[in-house]
């Protein structure tokens, strides 16, 4: 039987690329984590503010919100910083990041506190969005055990992990964890992430070469749940936890 072609890289198509977390990288924030993947990395750090939105504050909730940049050296050719607002791209992100870590949070644990998640990339080829989702769990688990430690939260602020990861449909492979190359060139893009009870939180699929079909779509999730459970194993050894 023939072997199945490697990737450009190397890799085969259900491989993940290198992943490092090196958490409590940022000496001054509650919780951070470099994020490593093959060539994107990323600086997630959660920093615990007294005080929650307006629109919270008869709740007796606690809040989580993320923000998202690319760094002007991020990619090949210089990014501008933006000017006043965000551009559309980083807003859509940095929602997908919050809405996802929120759905891991106990509010009712934080008390009158936010938790502002700031993913920075330092280098983007490929998956960014997922690299921060990831690397930005790591971070809030920091902040949340800082939290009940010190007494500003009560136990048990998280109820588990989430992570994400991009697949895709190159060249008619399903392919994990799409590089910048991979992903320029792929006909379907997925990013996916899930918890660690193995729920999704969130598919976002686009066919962006040709339609696909449920076949291929649940190939696609096959191998994402494979590379998020990776993941997750990696979260949990960064932010020293025994379980998630």
């Amino acid at each position: 039987m023939a072997q199945a072609a490697r990737r450009h890289d190397g890799r085969g198509a259900g491989e993940l690329r290198p992943v490092k977390l090196t958490a409590s990288f940022v000496r001054a924030a509650d919780g951070s984590c470099l994020m490593e993947q093959g060539g994107t990395r990323v600086i997630c750090t959660a920093s615990i503010v007294a005080g929650v939105p307006r629109w919270r504050q008869e709740s007796g909730l606690g809040w989580v919100t993320a923000e998202y940049a690319m760094l002007p050296a991020s990619t090949a050719q210089r990014r501008p910083r933006p000017e006043g607002r965000p551009d559309g791209r980083s807003v859509e992100i940095q929602r997908l990041i919050g809405r996802v870590l929120r759905n891991v949070v106990r509010f009712d644990r934080l008390g009158a506190h936010t938790i502002y998640l700031d993913c920075d990339v330092l280098e983007a080829d490929g998956g960014t969005r997922t690299a921060a989702i990831t690397g930005a769990w790591v971070a809030l688990a920091q902040a949340a055990a800082k939290g009940e430690r010190d007494g500003r939260f009560a136990a048990g602020a998280l109820r588990g992990a989430v992570a994400g990861v991009s697949v895709g449909l190159v060249g008619g492979r399903v392919l994990l964890d799409l590089d910048y190359a991979e992903d320029s060139a792929a006909e379907v893009d997925v990013n996916v992430a899930m918890t660690s009870s193995g729920r999704y939180v969130e598919v976002q699929a686009s066919g962006e070469g040709r339609p696909f079909d449920g076949r291929q779509l649940e190939a696609m999730l096959r191998l994402a749940r494979r590379g998020i459970r990776a993941l997750l194993v990696k979260q949990r050894r960064a932010a020293g936890r025994k379980r998630t």
